[in-house]
């Protein structure tokens, strides 16, 4: 389970707001743990903070929304975490668009740590190959 830490900012956090987050960050969760030895005991090593909130009041087409996340990894990961941020006309629209980002940094990151481990096992069995 990812523990969410949400923060409004010059708008009010409203519990539909709250459960719109927690519905679009949680469902990363699978893109962060594959198998069930992963996730056994290291759920509270998951953290994310999301910060949503209105960037300017004056615009005369409407308000700007502003939505930014990261994640922090669980130790064994690749030791980095994704931070990603977007600014829409719409609050709902900027938090499907860090959720849509946080998504395809999380494969990028598992797909990295993959790639790594298969070059390492070539050059072991190319070692034992005599290659």
């Amino acid at each position: 389970m990812i523990n969410i830490n949400i923060k409004a900012t010059n708008t009010e956090l409203t519990q539909p707001i709250r459960d719109y987050v927690n519905e679009k960050i949680g469902s990363l969760e699978k893109f962060i743990l594959t198998n069930r030895e992963e996730r056994k005991g290291k759920d509270d090593e998951i953290q994310a903070w999301v910060e949503v909130g209105l960037t300017t009041k004056h615009h005369q087409s409407g308000g700007i929304y502003r939505a930014e996340a990261q994640i922090r990894l669980p130790h064994g990961s690749s030791g980095e975490n994704p931070y990603v941020v977007s600014e829409k006309e719409g609050l709902y629209a900027a938090i499907d668009d860090i959720k849509d980002q946080m998504q395809r940094e999380l494969i990028h990151l598992k797909t990295k740590k993959r790639s790594v481990i298969m070059r390492g096992a070539r050059k072991i069995k190319g070692f034992l190959l005599g290659k």
